[in-house]
């Protein structure tokens, strides 16, 4: 099946009464990706599995991410979580409108207050994907016009160095993720480097940033993080 679009969702209206899409094509097309080449890798005999993915949204929004991974993965689970009571009851919606209510779990939390017992319900994760807020604190006063009038601003702030929601996600990430399981954000293009010497000065959490990807002006938008064995 396609990428949900925008026609056939309900979407987010945002504080000032505009709404949002993410741009969910990119990281839903890396977590499939990522799927379909473990089931390759792992395959002893022919026809290769089908993947059946564990899988968290963090930040729902609408839910365009997490439904549009249980379009792509028939197979897959989504445990699709928000701070926001409104995102939620929308993601909700648009799962039923899309008949997808099955196989989604969705849970009203923020998640700097989530711990792993409450997302482990269907057991360890595969995959975790979010767009979090990212802008650098700084960056929010010389933002569009248009942005600062119809979007979210506590969805788009990452704090003084954009990471904030970052790091949480990282720092919660371990003790969700099964070994080999990853972690797909989007981010400012000055973050890849940062969230690397993170990870490098938190080796406990042993993930490892695996691959950096580009969104389609060409900048570095997107990360793959991986778990590594202990």
């Amino acid at each position: 099946m396609a990428i949900i679009r925008a026609s056939q969702l309900l979407i987010a209206p945002t504080a000032h009464g505009g709404s949002k899409m993410p741009r969910e094509e990119d990281l839903v097309s890396l977590v499939v990706e990522e799927e379909f080449q473990k089931c390759e890798n792992s395959a002893l005999c022919f026809p290769v599995p089908v993947p059946h993915p564990v899988i968290l949204e963090i930040g729902c929004g609408s839910g365009a991410i997490a439904l549009s991974l249980l379009c792509k993965l028939p197979q897959s689970r989504v445990i699709a979580m928000d701070k926001e009571e409104a995102a939620v009851d929308l993601t909700r919606e648009n799962a039923y409108r899309l008949q997808l209510q099955e196989r989604i779990h969705i849970i009203h939390q923020d998640v700097s207050h989530s711990s792993a017992k409450q997302l482990l319900l269907w057991g360890p994760i595969d995959a975790i994907v979010s767009n979090p807020p990212y802008v650098f604190h700084e960056d929010m006063a010389s933002l569009d016009a248009e942005i600062l009038c119809y979007e979210d601003l506590d969805a788009l702030d990452g704090g003084d160095d954009g990471m904030r929601v970052i790091k949480t996600i990282l720092a919660l990430a371990p003790s969700l993720l099964k070994v080999s399981g990853s972690v797909f954000l989007e981010v400012d293009p000055r973050h890849p480097d940062m969230v690397e010497h993170w990870l490098q000065t938190h080796p406990e959490l042993l993930l490892t940033l695996r691959a950096i990807h580009k969104d389609f002006c060409g900048k570095p938008r997107f990360l793959h993080i991986q778990k590594q064995s202990s």
